[in-house]
């Protein structure tokens, strides 16, 4: 675990009363279930090194920051700000104002900028979740595939007068939306994410089914929206049980049957909500934050990995902390 020696400009105030604030423990929480040693080794290889010039902010601090954003769904100005206004961020990312200024938004820019050049986002998803299996959870061979509408903004004011023509719009029930899909493969035992897809929002949730599978399972689910992807998911896992839910109601009758099989699918395809709740309710994620699908791919990559260890931090805090 990393550590950073404070001057007194980063010290705690010196009042007699006081308790953490739930801000506080949720940091220290994350702190403890983060692997920062592997995911340091990870970026390090990319990262700039000193040289003669201006001398490139740690690379703890950096990532430290990157995580921030996604915790607490800050921007780039937004997190700057947020340096000089909470202790609280500065202790976490090991930012001393008595040494160093605070990161700025061009230098948070340009590290999420070298996240996505290099495809970093998958690889930090990849290690949470080989970190986790270290710790006794592993993905079995059941998996739940799932995809949630992540809005966009459909204003064209703006610099280019237009939107981003990377989103589209689709029609859930009677309603439109304009933005990105998140498809993601969800582990059906433990709920752990392992397959992250991005598409626009026009994407139908099947054409990513084969995408979202690790190719050793035994059963996936999914809602009615699968239904008839059983070759589809032959191809990828060929040992697969088609278990995604069928159509019950005809045009004279109702297939009490099915309809009795997919409330028993439901059960367990429920869980693939719970990653979509952190998401969206603990995380805020409920925008997407850049244009483009590939820079919104990287960050929710990297978000779904931190759904992972907020899952399962409990089991992977250390006794009586």
């Amino acid at each position: 675990m990393a550590r950073f020696q404070q001057t007194l400009a980063s010290q705690a105030s010196f009042e007699k009363h006081g308790r953490k604030s739930k801000r506080e423990l949720f940091l220290d929480q994350m702190n403890q279930v983060v692997p920062w040693s592997e995911l340091l080794a990870l970026v390090e290889p990319f990262y700039p090194k000193a040289g003669n010039g201006r001398q490139p902010v740690g690379l703890g601090i950096m990532l430290r920051t990157y995580f921030l954003q996604q915790w607490f769904s800050l921007s780039d100005p937004g997190m700057e700000e947020a340096f000089y206004d909470s202790p609280t961020l500065r202790r976490f990312a090991g930012v001393d104002l008595g040494v160093a200024a605070a990161p700025d938004e061009t230098t948070i820019l340009r590290f999420r900028h070298l996240l996505e050049q290099h495809d970093l986002g998958g690889e930090i998803l990849m290690t949470v979740n080989h970190y986790l299996e270290t710790k006794g959870i592993r993905i079995s061979t059941g998996t739940i595939v799932d995809a949630t509408i992540i809005a966009a903004p459909s204003s064209t004011k703006n610099s280019k007068k237009e939107r981003d023509p990377a989103m589209h719009q689709t029609k859930k029930g009677n309603q439109w939306y304009f933005g990105a899909k998140a498809h993601i493969g969800v582990d059906s035992k433990e709920t752990v994410v392992h397959t992250v897809v991005t598409s626009a929002a026009s994407v139908a949730d099947k054409h990513m089914l084969p995408d979202l599978l690790h190719g050793g399972e035994k059963k996936v689910w999914g809602d009615a929206g699968y239904q008839g992807q059983t070759e589809a998911i032959h191809e990828t896992a060929p040992q697969a049980q088609d278990m995604t839910s069928r159509r019950t109601k005809f045009k004279n009758y109702v297939d009490e049957e099915a309809k009795r099989k997919n409330t028993t699918k439901a059960r367990v395809r429920a869980k693939v909500e719970w990653p979509f709740r952190i998401l969206k309710r603990i995380f805020g994620f409920t925008k997407v934050r850049y244009r483009g699908i590939w820079k919104n791919h990287q960050w929710l990559c990297a978000a779904f990995a931190l759904v992972n260890l907020y899952q399962h931090r409990n089991r992977l805090a250390p006794q009586g902390a």
